[in-house]
């Protein structure tokens, strides 16, 4: 008995020192019922969360919608443009900025100023426009490309000009000066640069005969560097960045021709070894360049072969047949017409090639296109109609004939009537007063800087 009660006593002491191994009862929270509204949704319908939520998504769209459009709105008004007045000593320095009017893109001149007269434009929708472009112009600095750059920027688009002034003047951009739409950059197109652009537009070269014609060794190295290496320059730069480029030609790569009028499916008839070559056959270099960059590297190319243009800012002495005629008539000299004065020409005026450009380098085809007005005119015709606009009394002067002088000039701008919708609007009866207009002013400003 005495043993019986040891071992219970034992085995009682060993039960309560061996842990026990049953898990102590748990009495969980209560379950949430399978179909009530999960914690975020719940969360936002509380304290009005999600009508905060969707006030902030409109306002921030709104914002969105609005800022392209008043982005393209200039720091002044349409209706109160600034007026500023600048020395002619101005200097020009790398990102020289200028001020922006909201402008028609169609302009005129005025009468005794070489500064464009636009017309008032409507107000934009909101959230309707055209996306605006970076925009670079070599050469902008000069005849065609100042005017160029004043269409860009009366429509919208920021603009880089880039010019050596070789040939171009700051006075031609004067105006544009303090707009930030506008950059103005001294710079040579032999050298390379990088920007980030959209379109480039690619004038720069010297195109007058004076030069090709009296210093030919110094010209074909400058036009080779220039069309070559310029040309390349600008190509890589479109190509590195993904920019359209629109390569300005001329009807001088026609040469000589043998059709009449001349298509853009003409080769030509040029003289490789002639006085005028050094022009005619750098200019096809280029084109031959554009072409290659595209058919190679993919580029977006545009070509423009630009027959004669005239109007304000042009040169007063480079030698071009309007502007010789006219600053002969106005400082009554005898106007000089070489050979018979039956050779023709076609003469169109800035803005119609300004307007042909922008509808080239906004269009889908590359070209090249003729940009030209088909009216046709003989030396004498022409200096009949300078006579009829300056002074009757004017006189004239003949003199043997240039080498290689194009007997007949004239095109065919079918192609560019049906692809690009555009011709030349101003005749040479209109659009020659604007250009006498600038003229006379710059003549009267030389001749008293002379006297000074």
């Amino acid at each position: 008995m005495k043993q019986l009660h040891k071992q219970s006593s034992m085995n009682h002491r060993r039960d309560e020192e061996t842990p026990s191994t049953q898990t102590p009862p748990y009495s969980p929270k209560s379950l949430k019922h399978p179909k009530s509204i999960p914690r975020s949704i719940n969360y936002l319908f509380k304290e009005q969360r999600l009508l905060f939520i969707l006030i902030g998504i409109l306002i921030g769209s709104t914002f969105f919608i609005l800022q392209p459009s008043l982005s393209r709105l200039g720091p002044t008004d349409a209706h109160s443009p600034i007026r500023r007045s600048f020395s002619k000593d101005n200097t020009v320095s790398s990102g020289v900025s200028v001020v922006s009017d909201n402008h028609d893109s169609s302009a005129s001149f005025s009468s005794g100023t070489n500064r464009p007269v636009y017309g008032k434009v409507g107000r934009v929708p909101v959230g309707i426009g055209r996306r605006r472009m970076r925009v670079v112009v070599t050469g902008g600095a000069g005849f065609v490309g100042s005017h160029l750059v004043d269409k860009l920027i009366a429509r919208g688009d920021e603009v880089i000009v880039l010019d050596n002034f070789f040939t171009g003047r700051k006075d031609n951009l004067v105006h544009l000066f303090g707009n930030p739409m506008f950059e103005l950059i001294r710079h040579d197109v032999v050298e390379p640069i990088l920007l980030e652009v959209d379109q480039i537009y690619h004038l720069a070269c010297p195109a007058s005969p004076v030069h090709y014609k009296y210093n030919p060794v110094k010209t074909i190295i400058s036009f080779a560097i220039t069309n070559v290496m310029g040309t390349l320059n600008m190509l890589g730069l479109a190509k590195r960045v993904g920019a359209r480029f629109l390569l300005t030609s001329t009807s001088e790569v026609y040469g000589d021709p043998l059709q009449h009028p001349q298509k853009e499916t003409y080769w030509g008839n040029v003289n490789p070894i002639g006085e005028r070559s050094c022009y005619d056959e750098g200019k096809r270099t280029a084109e031959t360049l554009a072409m290659d960059y595209h058919r190679g590297a993919g580029v977006e190319v545009r070509i423009a072969r630009i027959f004669n243009t005239y109007g304000p800012r042009m040169c007063l002495d480079d030698g071009r047949v309007v502007s010789n005629f006219v600053a002969q008539a106005i400082r009554k000299l005898p106007m000089t017409v070489y050979g018979d004065g039956k050779q023709t020409r076609s003469f169109q005026y800035v803005s119609d090639l300004v307007d042909g450009l922008v509808a080239l380098m906004d269009g889908e085809h590359i070209g090249p296109f003729n940009l030209g007005n088909p009216g046709e005119f003989t030396m004498l015709e022409l200096s009949e109609v300078v006579k009829e606009t300056i002074d009757p009394s004017a006189t004239i002067e003949f003199r043997p004939n240039t080498a290689d002088d194009p007997h007949m000039r004239k095109p065919d701008i079918s192609k560019a009537k049906e692809l690009l919708n555009w011709e030349p609007k101003i005749s040479l009866r209109e659009g020659l007063p604007l250009m006498v207009g600038d003229f006379r002013q710059r003549i009267l400003n030389e001749d008293e800087g002379k006297g000074a």
